[in-house]
């Protein structure tokens, strides 16, 4: 009786938990994304201008140690325009016959160029913050791309009284850290300029890195829906062919 007990009580926690979960994730502004639904597909020119707003902006501070250049081949770029963005950045290389390490221009199998040493380095140029690596930010957490956008679009003056630490920054939507984050607001209007003519606004930026970064967490989603459907057709059809089965086997029997 006491073990039931406990185990309706576990169960009452946990969903609980989840309620309040739901109710924290339903406080970010809800953005329509090309690719949410099981028909859903990444739109490349939006992960085209993301990847320029990570470029351009985000990797200054955050790697994405988990991509190499050749997977941008996802995005839509062109082999000529990868080996242009991997030819654009010196990454280390070595030892060479001297047994000295060197730099050279970045090739298409190598990983997106990371822009701290280690990990001691990029906390002392951000008064001992760690950015964070984005590769699996939009799976790591609740939100996904949702949160990413509300995060960067989040920045705003602090209540009256609101007691803000040095170096921090107020941000509506950073609760886990009592609405005060280290990272400065990353984005400004104009910070890129997009290929395509698209205004680049803030909250289009916060939209376009947000998809970028759902693309880096999962490239393979295009791919998963197609087969996905693909099942689903088969096995409409398949039940189809049974049941006429079915109804002729036994179309005799009263």
């Amino acid at each position: 009786m006491m073990r039931k007990i406990g185990l309706l009580g576990a169960v009452v926690v946990l969903l609980a938990m989840g309620g309040n979960a739901v109710a924290a994730e339903g406080e970010l502004p809800r953005q329509e994304w090309s690719f949410n639904s099981i028909f859903g597909t990444y739109d490349e020119a939006a992960l085209q201008r993301g990847f320029l707003v990570y470029k351009d902006v985000c990797s200054a501070c955050h790697s994405m140690n988990l991509l190499s250049y050749r997977h941008l081949s996802g995005t839509g770029l062109s082999e000529d325009q990868i080996k242009a963005v991997a030819a654009s950045v010196q990454v280390p290389d070595g030892p060479n016959d001297e047994g000295e390490m060197f730099e050279r221009a970045g090739l298409q199998s190598d990983r997106f160029k990371a822009p701290f040493p280690n990990e001691q380095a990029a906390r002392a140029a951000n008064n001992g913050a760690y950015p964070p690596d984005l590769s699996l930010m939009a799976k790591a957490r609740p939100g996904g791309p949702d949160y990413i956008y509300a995060i960067l679009t989040g920045y705003e003056e602090p209540p009256a009284g609101f007691q803000l630490n040095e170096g921090m920054s107020y941000n509506e939507y950073f609760a886990v850290s009592a609405n005060q984050i280290a990272m400065p607001p990353p984005l400004s209007d104009g910070a890129v300029t997009y290929a395509d003519g698209t205004e680049a606004t803030v909250p289009q930026m916060a939209r376009d890195v947000a998809a970028f970064l759902a693309w880096a967490a999962e490239p393979n989603l295009n791919e998963r829906h197609q087969i996905g459907v693909g099942v689903m057709l088969f096995l409409i059809v398949l039940t189809a062919c049974l049941y006429a089965v079915y109804r002729k086997v036994w179309a005799d029997v009263h």
